[in-house]
């Protein structure tokens, strides 16, 4: 039995919709959850973030465990209290971080010696700890295990050998984590674009058991046309009744056809770092308001999506805002592009619902060759 029992309500070739349960309420799937990389979602309040429709968060680990410290973090009530969010928090492992931000980080059976990016102080991030500050210092709803995760492109006996680590991390934050009626723990499937290994870490996890699987090792470069050569058989591989996680995905376009192929869950920091950068994301694509032809277009981003910076604020008014260097601007845009991600999620999730989505796909890629020309 999982920790969470995941209802699935409706299903539509490969692709699923349905409900996860936590006991801090629940995930409507497909999800997209904002990433809230230190314990904020970068330019919003966590009012806002519910406002745009979003049922889950993500914290990061790595960056928490440094600052404001797990052990901080739990003296001052999880971070569910901290950042003042009641609904469900994924957090990721640490491990991506550590091996792409930290100064040095070398990697051992144990787990992962690195210098904090920060002041340079030195930490150990073994699977247990991992497990430690998510599960309880943190107060994760649904904690990742310890993984490495390979750049890409990747040779086959590089993949294969941070597979097999990681699937021996897996066992032991299985059993750091042991049973808990209220958490949730995933395991990460890897093995880079190659079938095989794909094949062999799903069945190494699936022997370990877990509450829900994930689909790491994907958008660290392969492109949209490898990352769906990969989901046309990793999904399948995992049990078909957990929740499957697309880690670090991604834009519009990849969600669609990653839900198509039967993923379930998703984050990324694109919705809000496009908002700070003037970037709107649309159904006709993304859009720059910095761009001069939207000085004086009158029009709200877009009025069908139910959120004040989407209805409520001309485009004229947006890019007013940017080229004034005012910080309104990037909060209004990166509130927009969350609602538009949460309403793409909800579209998506009633396509499958009415067995349309192949006729949604259609539509949402036409839509996609439209040029938005701002009037």
């Amino acid at each position: 039995m999982a920790a969470f029992p995941f209802l699935i309500k409706a299903v539509d070739g490969a692709a699923r919709t349905g409900v996860i349960q936590t006991p801090r309420g629940e995930i409507r799937t497909p999800a997209f959850m904002p990433v809230g990389t230190a314990g904020t979602v970068k330019a919003l309040t966590t009012d806002q973030v519910r406002q745009s429709g979003a049922d889950i968060l993500l914290g990061n680990t790595y960056h928490l465990m440094l600052r404001p410290g797990a052990e901080r973090l739990e003296r001052l009530g999880g971070l569910h209290r901290f950042m003042r969010w009641e609904r469900p928090i994924l957090t990721d492992s640490g491990g991506f971080q550590v091996m792409s931000l930290a100064k040095i980080a070398k990697v051992t059976e144990d787990g992962v010696a690195f210098q904090s990016h920060i002041d340079g102080s030195r930490h150990n991030l073994t699977p247990e700890r991992s497990i430690e500050i998510q599960a309880d210092r943190i107060g994760s709803d649904i904690v990742m295990q310890l993984d490495e995760c390979v750049s890409w492109p990747a040779e086959r006996d590089r993949a294969r050998q941070a597979m097999e680590l990681s699937a021996r991390w897996g066992a032991r934050c299985k059993a750091a984590f042991g049973q808990r009626e209220r958490q949730a723990l995933f395991g990460i499937q890897q093995g880079s674009t190659f079938e095989g290994l794909r094949r062999e870490s799903a069945e190494r996890l699936i022997d370990i058991g877990f509450d829900g699987y994930a689909i790491g090792g994907l958008a660290v470069g392969e492109g949209h046309s490898a990352m769906c050569e990969v989901l046309d058989y990793a999904p399948a591989m995992l049990p078909q009744d957990r929740p499957r996680y697309l880690m670090g995905v991604g834009k519009p376009v990849d969600l669609v056809e990653a839900v198509a192929r039967g993923v379930d869950m998703f984050d990324c920091v694109l919705p809000t770092r496009s908002g700070r950068h003037g970037q709107a994301w649309t159904w006709s694509g993304s859009v720059n308001l910095t761009n001069a032809r939207f000085a004086e277009d009158d029009q709200p981003l877009d009025p069908s999506i139910d959120c004040p910076a989407s209805r409520d604020y001309s485009r004229a008014y947006l890019h007013h805002l940017f080229k004034s260097g005012e910080i309104l601007g990037q909060v209004l845009l990166s509130w927009h592009n969350l609602a538009f991600f949460q309403a793409l999620m909800a579209s998506l999730r009633l396509a499958i619902a009415e067995g349309r989505l192949d006729a949604f796909r259609r539509d949402f890629h036409a839509g996609l060759d439209q040029d938005d020309s701002g009037g």
